[in-house]
Protein backbone atom coordinates (compact mmCIF):
# COMPACT_ATOMS: atom_id res chain seq x y z
CA UNK A 1 0.00 0.00 0.00
CA UNK A 2 1.10 3.39 -0.82
CA UNK A 3 2.21 6.40 1.45
CA UNK A 4 -0.94 8.37 -0.37
CA UNK A 5 -3.67 5.55 1.19
CA UNK A 6 -1.65 5.15 4.53
CA UNK A 7 -2.11 8.80 5.24
CA UNK A 8 -5.93 8.35 3.36
CA UNK A 9 -6.58 5.84 5.98
CA UNK A 10 -5.43 7.34 8.95
CA UNK A 11 -8.10 10.51 9.11
CA UNK A 12 -11.19 7.36 9.00
CA UNK A 13 -9.61 5.66 11.46
CA UNK A 14 -8.78 8.31 13.87
CA UNK A 15 -12.20 9.82 13.40
CA UNK A 16 -14.00 5.99 14.29
CA UNK A 17 -11.58 5.78 17.59
CA UNK A 18 -12.02 9.15 18.84
CA UNK A 19 -15.82 9.13 18.51
CA UNK A 20 -16.07 5.56 20.19
CA UNK A 21 -13.38 6.96 22.67
CA UNK A 22 -15.72 10.15 23.51
CA UNK A 23 -18.64 7.91 24.11
CA UNK A 24 -17.38 5.70 26.10
CA UNK A 25 -16.21 8.71 28.57
CA UNK A 26 -19.69 10.11 28.60
CA UNK A 27 -20.98 6.94 29.15
CA UNK A 28 -19.15 5.92 32.03
CA UNK A 29 -18.95 9.42 33.32
CA UNK A 30 -22.77 9.78 33.57
CA UNK A 31 -23.51 5.85 34.66
CA UNK A 32 -20.99 6.96 37.56
CA UNK A 33 -22.85 9.87 38.68
CA UNK A 34 -26.03 8.36 38.08
CA UNK A 35 -25.59 5.20 40.24
CA UNK A 36 -24.42 7.86 43.08
CA UNK A 37 -27.01 9.79 43.03
CA UNK A 38 -29.53 6.83 43.31
CA UNK A 39 -27.43 6.03 46.71
CA UNK A 40 -27.28 9.38 47.87
CA UNK A 41 -31.38 9.60 47.30
CA UNK A 42 -31.43 5.82 49.10
CA UNK A 43 -29.36 7.44 52.11
CA UNK A 44 -31.99 10.09 52.50
CA UNK A 45 -34.76 8.13 52.15
CA UNK A 46 -33.43 5.53 55.00
CA UNK A 47 -32.17 8.31 57.36
CA UNK A 48 -28.42 7.91 56.00
CA UNK A 49 -25.78 5.25 55.64
CA UNK A 50 -25.60 2.15 57.68
CA UNK A 51 -22.36 0.56 60.12
CA UNK A 52 -22.97 -3.16 60.60
CA UNK A 53 -21.63 -4.00 64.02
CA UNK A 54 -22.51 -7.62 63.39
CA UNK A 55 -23.96 -9.70 66.34
CA UNK A 56 -24.52 -8.67 69.87
CA UNK A 57 -22.60 -5.26 69.84
CA UNK A 58 -21.34 -3.31 72.52
CA UNK A 59 -21.50 0.82 72.29
CA UNK A 60 -18.33 2.06 70.89
CA UNK A 61 -16.80 5.55 70.37
CA UNK A 62 -17.59 7.54 67.28
CA UNK A 63 -21.01 5.88 66.37
CA UNK A 64 -23.41 8.67 68.21
CA UNK A 65 -26.04 9.62 65.69
CA UNK A 66 -25.29 6.72 63.28
CA UNK A 67 -27.10 4.42 61.62
CA UNK A 68 -26.08 0.76 62.68
CA UNK A 69 -26.71 -2.36 61.75
CA UNK A 70 -27.02 -5.39 64.75
CA UNK A 71 -28.41 -8.80 65.41
CA UNK A 72 -29.19 -10.80 67.88
CA UNK A 73 -31.33 -12.27 70.65
CA UNK A 74 -32.78 -9.28 72.86
CA UNK A 75 -32.87 -9.58 76.35
CA UNK A 76 -35.68 -8.24 78.72
CA UNK A 77 -34.61 -6.44 81.54
CA UNK A 78 -37.76 -5.86 83.17
CA UNK A 79 -40.74 -7.77 81.94
CA UNK A 80 -44.05 -6.53 80.93
CA UNK A 81 -47.05 -7.55 83.13
CA UNK A 82 -50.54 -7.33 82.79
CA UNK A 83 -51.47 -5.60 86.77
CA UNK A 84 -55.53 -6.73 85.78
CA UNK A 85 -54.96 -10.53 85.86
CA UNK A 86 -51.80 -10.27 87.40
CA UNK A 87 -50.03 -12.05 84.42
CA UNK A 88 -46.34 -11.72 83.68
CA UNK A 89 -44.14 -13.01 80.77
CA UNK A 90 -40.17 -12.74 79.84
CA UNK A 91 -41.21 -11.66 76.40
CA UNK A 92 -40.45 -7.55 74.78
CA UNK A 93 -44.50 -7.12 74.13
CA UNK A 94 -46.99 -8.99 76.20
CA UNK A 95 -50.29 -8.76 74.80
CA UNK A 96 -53.84 -9.45 76.37
CA UNK A 97 -56.88 -10.74 73.99
CA UNK A 98 -60.53 -10.17 74.72
CA UNK A 99 -63.44 -12.03 73.19
CA UNK A 100 -66.93 -12.06 74.38
CA UNK A 101 -69.79 -14.33 73.45
CA UNK A 102 -72.29 -12.30 71.24
CA UNK A 103 -75.48 -12.49 68.62
CA UNK A 104 -73.74 -11.70 64.99
CA UNK A 105 -75.89 -10.32 62.46
CA UNK A 106 -75.24 -11.95 59.14
CA UNK A 107 -76.44 -11.19 55.60
CA UNK A 108 -76.45 -13.33 52.21
CA UNK A 109 -78.06 -11.21 49.79
CA UNK A 110 -81.80 -10.51 51.33
CA UNK A 111 -81.46 -13.07 53.95
CA UNK A 112 -80.47 -12.12 57.37
CA UNK A 113 -79.64 -14.65 59.84
CA UNK A 114 -78.12 -14.56 63.46
CA UNK A 115 -75.85 -16.25 65.30
CA UNK A 116 -73.94 -16.90 68.60
CA UNK A 117 -70.07 -16.87 68.52
CA UNK A 118 -67.57 -15.33 70.23
CA UNK A 119 -66.17 -11.49 68.52
CA UNK A 120 -63.53 -9.06 69.47
CA UNK A 121 -65.30 -5.93 69.63
CA UNK A 122 -68.92 -5.12 71.11
CA UNK A 123 -71.59 -5.84 68.52
CA UNK A 124 -73.82 -3.58 68.72
CA UNK A 125 -77.20 -5.24 68.19
CA UNK A 126 -79.35 -1.55 68.35
CA UNK A 127 -78.07 -1.71 64.48
CA UNK A 128 -79.63 -5.08 63.90
CA UNK A 129 -82.59 -5.77 61.45
CA UNK A 130 -84.21 -7.96 64.14
CA UNK A 131 -83.05 -6.80 67.73
CA UNK A 132 -85.58 -8.14 69.45
CA UNK A 133 -84.22 -11.65 71.14
CA UNK A 134 -80.89 -10.79 69.87
CA UNK A 135 -79.84 -8.43 72.36
CA UNK A 136 -75.92 -8.01 73.20
CA UNK A 137 -74.44 -7.13 77.06
CA UNK A 138 -73.09 -3.75 75.50
CA UNK A 139 -69.23 -3.17 76.46
CA UNK A 140 -66.46 -6.11 77.68
CA UNK A 141 -66.08 -5.47 81.71
CA UNK A 142 -62.78 -5.85 80.65
CA UNK A 143 -60.94 -4.72 77.33
CA UNK A 144 -58.11 -6.11 75.41
CA UNK A 145 -54.72 -4.19 76.15
CA UNK A 146 -50.34 -4.70 75.09
CA UNK A 147 -48.09 -4.26 77.50
CA UNK A 148 -44.62 -3.27 77.06
CA UNK A 149 -41.55 -4.36 78.43
CA UNK A 150 -39.49 -1.69 80.39
CA UNK A 151 -36.36 -2.34 79.80
CA UNK A 152 -35.52 -4.35 76.46
CA UNK A 153 -31.38 -4.97 74.92
CA UNK A 154 -30.08 -5.87 71.95
CA UNK A 155 -26.30 -6.06 72.49
CA UNK A 156 -24.82 -3.64 74.89
CA UNK A 157 -28.15 -1.34 73.40
CA UNK A 158 -31.60 -0.40 74.80
CA UNK A 159 -34.37 -0.78 72.15
CA UNK A 160 -36.70 2.39 72.05
CA UNK A 161 -40.22 1.60 71.92
CA UNK A 162 -41.03 2.10 68.61
CA UNK A 163 -38.32 -0.53 68.15
CA UNK A 164 -40.03 -2.77 70.81
CA UNK A 165 -43.34 -2.50 69.08
CA UNK A 166 -42.17 -3.66 66.01
CA UNK A 167 -40.17 -6.78 67.07
CA UNK A 168 -41.84 -9.34 64.63
CA UNK A 169 -44.11 -12.88 65.14
CA UNK A 170 -46.54 -12.82 68.21
CA UNK A 171 -47.18 -16.89 70.07
CA UNK A 172 -49.42 -17.59 73.07
CA UNK A 173 -48.73 -17.63 76.28
CA UNK A 174 -50.52 -19.74 78.79
CA UNK A 175 -51.81 -18.11 81.89
CA UNK A 176 -50.92 -18.50 85.24
CA UNK A 177 -54.15 -19.68 86.96
CA UNK A 178 -52.38 -19.52 90.47
CA UNK A 179 -51.52 -16.00 90.10
CA UNK A 180 -55.28 -14.75 89.72
CA UNK A 181 -56.53 -12.25 91.95
CA UNK A 182 -58.88 -13.89 94.59
CA UNK A 183 -62.14 -12.07 92.49
CA UNK A 184 -61.05 -13.13 89.15
CA UNK A 185 -59.85 -16.45 89.82
CA UNK A 186 -63.45 -17.49 91.43
CA UNK A 187 -64.66 -16.47 87.70
CA UNK A 188 -62.26 -17.91 85.28
CA UNK A 189 -61.68 -21.12 84.54
CA UNK A 190 -58.58 -22.29 81.95
CA UNK A 191 -60.24 -24.02 78.96
CA UNK A 192 -57.29 -24.39 75.72
CA UNK A 193 -54.84 -22.38 76.76
CA UNK A 194 -57.44 -19.54 77.66
CA UNK A 195 -59.25 -17.97 80.70
CA UNK A 196 -63.24 -17.99 80.20
CA UNK A 197 -65.85 -17.53 82.36
CA UNK A 198 -67.97 -20.22 80.53
CA UNK A 199 -69.63 -22.99 83.07
CA UNK A 200 -69.74 -25.47 80.56
CA UNK A 201 -66.83 -25.30 78.00
CA UNK A 202 -68.85 -26.75 75.27
CA UNK A 203 -71.63 -25.00 75.50
CA UNK A 204 -70.87 -21.15 76.59
CA UNK A 205 -73.61 -18.56 77.32
CA UNK A 206 -74.39 -15.17 75.76
CA UNK A 207 -72.05 -12.60 77.76
CA UNK A 208 -69.39 -14.91 78.29
CA UNK A 209 -66.09 -13.79 78.09
CA UNK A 210 -62.61 -15.65 76.79
CA UNK A 211 -59.45 -14.22 77.83
CA UNK A 212 -56.32 -15.16 76.29
CA UNK A 213 -52.68 -13.58 76.18
CA UNK A 214 -49.54 -13.77 73.30
CA UNK A 215 -46.09 -12.56 73.18
CA UNK A 216 -43.40 -12.00 71.01
CA UNK A 217 -40.85 -14.40 71.13
CA UNK A 218 -37.47 -14.16 72.82
CA UNK A 219 -35.68 -14.94 68.55
CA UNK A 220 -32.48 -13.73 66.91
CA UNK A 221 -33.62 -10.39 65.46
CA UNK A 222 -31.39 -8.07 63.10
CA UNK A 223 -32.16 -4.29 63.59
CA UNK A 224 -30.80 -1.08 62.14
CA UNK A 225 -31.49 2.45 64.21
CA UNK A 226 -29.99 5.55 64.86
CA UNK A 227 -27.24 5.50 68.14
CA UNK A 228 -28.47 7.49 70.89
CA UNK A 229 -26.34 7.17 73.89
CA UNK A 230 -27.09 3.77 74.68
CA UNK A 231 -30.03 3.42 73.19
CA UNK A 232 -31.03 2.51 69.31
CA UNK A 233 -34.01 4.50 68.19
CA UNK A 234 -35.83 5.45 65.09
CA UNK A 235 -34.25 8.08 62.48
CA UNK A 236 -37.05 11.33 63.24
CA UNK A 237 -38.65 12.40 60.24
CA UNK A 238 -37.16 9.77 57.73
CA UNK A 239 -38.48 10.27 53.97
CA UNK A 240 -39.66 6.04 54.24
CA UNK A 241 -42.16 6.93 57.11
CA UNK A 242 -40.22 4.61 59.66
CA UNK A 243 -36.73 5.45 60.32
CA UNK A 244 -35.46 2.09 61.09
CA UNK A 245 -35.87 -1.44 60.29
CA UNK A 246 -36.27 -5.32 62.18
CA UNK A 247 -35.96 -8.58 60.27
CA UNK A 248 -35.96 -12.06 61.78
CA UNK A 249 -32.52 -13.72 62.06
CA UNK A 250 -29.26 -12.43 60.99
CA UNK A 251 -30.39 -10.92 57.59
CA UNK A 252 -27.57 -8.80 55.76
CA UNK A 253 -27.61 -5.33 54.69
CA UNK A 254 -28.51 -6.32 51.14
CA UNK A 255 -31.84 -8.31 52.16
CA UNK A 256 -33.08 -5.45 54.47
CA UNK A 257 -32.10 -2.28 52.04
CA UNK A 258 -30.96 -3.11 48.56
CA UNK A 259 -30.76 0.27 47.39
CA UNK A 260 -28.35 1.06 50.23
CA UNK A 261 -26.38 -2.11 50.03
CA UNK A 262 -25.37 -1.13 46.41
CA UNK A 263 -22.98 1.29 47.06
CA UNK A 264 -20.98 2.48 43.84
CA UNK A 265 -17.27 1.27 44.03
CA UNK A 266 -13.92 2.78 42.70
CA UNK A 267 -15.92 6.09 41.70
CA UNK A 268 -12.92 8.11 41.69
CA UNK A 269 -11.26 5.85 39.55
CA UNK A 270 -14.10 5.70 37.51
CA UNK A 271 -14.05 9.46 37.18
CA UNK A 272 -10.41 9.91 36.26
CA UNK A 273 -10.66 7.25 33.39
CA UNK A 274 -14.05 9.04 31.83
CA UNK A 275 -12.14 12.12 31.54
CA UNK A 276 -9.14 10.65 30.12
CA UNK A 277 -10.97 8.37 27.52
CA UNK A 278 -13.15 11.78 26.44
CA UNK A 279 -9.90 13.76 26.22
CA UNK A 280 -8.59 10.79 24.31
CA UNK A 281 -11.34 11.09 21.90
CA UNK A 282 -11.60 14.74 21.63
CA UNK A 283 -8.00 14.78 20.83
CA UNK A 284 -8.24 12.60 17.96
CA UNK A 285 -11.30 14.75 16.35
CA UNK A 286 -9.67 17.75 16.49
CA UNK A 287 -6.32 16.82 15.47
CA UNK A 288 -5.63 18.04 12.15
CA UNK A 289 -4.88 16.11 8.78
CA UNK A 290 -1.25 14.53 8.60
CA UNK A 291 -0.38 15.98 12.02
CA UNK A 292 1.51 13.49 14.04
CA UNK A 293 0.68 15.10 17.63
CA UNK A 294 -2.74 15.37 19.57
CA UNK A 295 -3.37 19.00 20.86
CA UNK A 296 -3.07 18.72 24.45
CA UNK A 297 -5.01 22.31 25.49
CA UNK A 298 -7.90 21.33 23.08
CA UNK A 299 -8.16 17.35 24.16
CA UNK A 300 -8.01 18.17 27.95
CA UNK A 301 -10.42 21.55 27.29
CA UNK A 302 -12.95 19.51 25.13
CA UNK A 303 -12.87 16.23 27.30
CA UNK A 304 -13.41 18.32 30.37
CA UNK A 305 -16.17 20.50 28.74
CA UNK A 306 -18.06 17.22 27.39
CA UNK A 307 -17.57 15.47 30.79
CA UNK A 308 -18.09 18.14 33.35
CA UNK A 309 -21.83 18.74 31.73
CA UNK A 310 -22.94 14.98 31.02
CA UNK A 311 -21.49 14.72 34.71
CA UNK A 312 -23.61 17.59 36.06
CA UNK A 313 -27.03 16.36 35.00
CA UNK A 314 -27.63 13.58 36.99
CA UNK A 315 -27.53 16.21 39.77
CA UNK A 316 -29.31 18.27 38.65
CA UNK A 317 -32.63 19.45 41.20
CA UNK A 318 -30.93 17.21 43.32
CA UNK A 319 -27.41 18.01 45.09
CA UNK A 320 -26.95 21.67 43.93
CA UNK A 321 -22.92 21.47 45.07
CA UNK A 322 -22.32 18.30 42.77
CA UNK A 323 -23.81 20.08 40.36
CA UNK A 324 -22.07 23.35 40.44
CA UNK A 325 -18.71 21.07 40.97
CA UNK A 326 -19.33 19.55 37.89
CA UNK A 327 -20.24 22.64 35.85
CA UNK A 328 -16.94 24.42 37.25
CA UNK A 329 -14.87 21.42 35.29
CA UNK A 330 -17.24 21.80 32.23
CA UNK A 331 -16.16 25.98 32.57
CA UNK A 332 -12.60 25.17 32.65
CA UNK A 333 -12.79 22.64 29.78
CA UNK A 334 -14.42 25.47 27.80
CA UNK A 335 -11.38 28.21 29.26
CA UNK A 336 -8.81 25.49 27.49
CA UNK A 337 -10.83 25.36 24.95
CA UNK A 338 -11.29 29.86 24.02
CA UNK A 339 -7.63 29.77 24.89
CA UNK A 340 -6.61 27.20 22.54
CA UNK A 341 -8.72 28.74 19.47
CA UNK A 342 -7.43 32.55 20.42
CA UNK A 343 -3.79 31.13 20.52
CA UNK A 344 -4.10 28.96 17.15
CA UNK A 345 -5.61 32.31 14.92
CA UNK A 346 -3.07 33.97 12.43
CA UNK A 347 -1.25 37.07 13.84
CA UNK A 348 -2.06 40.44 11.63
CA UNK A 349 1.21 41.72 10.02
CA UNK A 350 2.88 44.98 10.26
Amino acid sequence: MSVGHTIAWRGPLAIAAGVASLALGIVLAALTEHSLENYRLALELHGGGVIDLGHSAEPQDGLQGRMVRISGTPRVVEAPYDPDFNQQAATPVLTRHVRMFQWRELRLGGNVTYELDWADTPQDSSHFAQPQGHANPGSFPVASKRFDAGDVELGGYRLDAALVHALPDSEPVAPVVKALPANLAASFSLQDGALVTSANAGNPRLGDLQVSWSAVPLQEVTVIARVDGDRLVAVPNAVDGDGYEVNVGDSTLLDMRPDMAAQPAWVWPRRILAVLLAVLGVGLLLRQQGATRIDPRGALGGGLLVVGVFAAMPWLGSSTATAFAWLAVALVGLALLVWRHRASRPRPRH
